[in-house]
């Protein structure tokens, strides 16, 4: 939790740092500013695929990218992808430069204390991955080794909070760092999503990560400013709408070959 309460207050300096500006901005209709406007702004991690990423055309792609667009589609808003890191895409939103965060945002009360969320539309289980052939089952396995994790996500959180003493856990800036470093042998062990997993081996067979310990199933939200109540409530009836006629799940189930969970679907 002690990363998650440096965002938060990275979020808070943001804010007062941001001046007037930001202030009124928090006060304001968001929803009518980007109706007005006709375009909504989308804070975005490009370092974690497959939910977020940029290809060598230098286009945006992933799970949570089809997200946005089908927001902004069914919205009739154009869609302006905000590029993020995971340690600034709240402060992206409180200091006003995005408009709502879509980018794998763990709904949590640490988060709650600076920005609001829409109902959970996808989830992300985090695991402890490991080479297929090491017996790993426990915490207790992970004292002596190195750990590879993305520093202020809430897998960072989850595995500081419960690893054990000698647990020698490596933080790096974004996702995609902390795949290069699997790759190249800085690590051997990655705290993250079971689709990661599945993208280190993509880059190489010879890892065969798989998840060895679930640590935490955590539902994402999308995330708006304290206050923007109107524009959580449409936000709601949007997910709603999307579990409904299973338009969120073909979205998941395209990106990892499984439906949502029912923390998802029977959200209330």
């Amino acid at each position: 939790m002690k990363n998650l309460r440096i965002i938060t207050m990275l979020a808070v300096t943001a804010l007062m740092s941001a001046g007037p500006f930001a202030i009124s901005s928090v006060r304001a209709d968001a929803l009518q500013d980007m109706t007005s406007k006709g375009k909504i702004r989308v804070s975005i991690d490009t370092a974690a695929p497959p939910y977020s990423a940029m290809d060598e055309a230098g286009k945006y792609k992933g799970s949570e990218v089809e997200v946005a667009k089908k927001l902004a589609t069914d919205w009739k808003l154009e869609l302006e992808l905000v590029p993020t890191s995971a340690a600034n895409r709240i402060p992206y939103l409180v200091s006003g430069r995005s408009d709502v965060v879509i980018s794998t945002l763990s709904i949590t009360d640490e988060r709650k204390k600076v920005i609001d969320f829409s109902k959970p539309y996808s989830a992300i289980q985090i695991v402890v991955g490991a080479p297929q052939s090491e017996n790993i089952a426990k915490l207790d396995d992970l004292v002596g080794k190195r750990v590879a994790v993305t520093r202020g996500s809430t897998n960072d959180a989850e595995i500081t909070k419960v690893a054990l003493p000698g647990t020698d856990i490596v933080r790096f800036e974004d996702d995609a760092t902390s795949i290069t470093a699997l790759l190249s042998g800085q690590a051997s062990y990655y705290v993250t999503a079971p689709a990661l997993l599945t993208t280190v081996n993509a880059k190489n067979p010879a890892a065969k990560l798989e998840p060895k310990i679930v640590l935490k199933t955590n539902v994402t939200g999308i995330g708006v400013k304290k206050g923007e109540t109107t524009l959580q409530k449409k936000l709601n009836i949007w997910v709603n709408a999307g579990i409904a006629d299973g338009s969120l799940n073909g979205i998941y189930k395209t990106a990892f070959g499984i439906d949502l969970p029912p923390e998802v679907v029977d959200a209330k």
